[in-house]
């Protein structure tokens, strides 16, 4: 089994969404083999408590726009450093940067395949963002290795 067309489509668009305000790292895990609960892992980062926040306004935002669809489930607003977004077959994960370098989700799904979000490099932003802010901020987004950069 593997994720459905329409499961990478709503992945594609929150993806974008998160790209468009700056998120960064962006990965999207296959989870549908091991997990009956959903197809997709959207994995994202943002190196404050602010960008967390926004990047989660505009992926309701837009999947509310395109599609009507909203979150069955939204957890971790409180302190903005891990918000979840539960869509069914996609669930997006948008953690402060140090959280995702402490709970590392996509070493957890290593063995799962990556699926290509055809987003730009997160290179192409040329903001002010530090270098060493992120792990494999280098790499492109929409195709990195799930194993993350050791």
């Amino acid at each position: 089994m593997s994720a459905t067309e329409e499961a990478i489509r709503i992945a594609r668009l929150a993806a974008k969404a998160a790209y468009d305000k700056k998120g960064r790292d962006i990965v999207a895990c296959d989870v549908s083999e091991p997990l009956a609960i959903a197809d997709i892992f959207l994995i994202v980062s943002a190196n404050n408590e602010r960008l967390v926040g926004a990047i989660v306004d505009a992926i309701e935002e837009k999947l509310i726009e395109v599609d009507k669809l909203r979150p069955l489930r939204r957890e971790g607003d409180r302190e903005n450093r891990w918000v979840l977004l539960d869509y069914g077959d996609v669930v997006v994960h948008v953690q402060h940067s140090e959280e995702r370098e402490l709970y590392a989700l996509e070493r957890l799904w290593r063995d799962c395949p990556v699926i290509d979000l055809e987003l730009p490099d997160d290179d192409d932003f040329g903001d002010d963002q530090d270098e060493d802010d992120l792990p494999g901020q280098h790499e492109p987004a929409g195709v990195r290795a799930a194993t993350g950069s050791d």
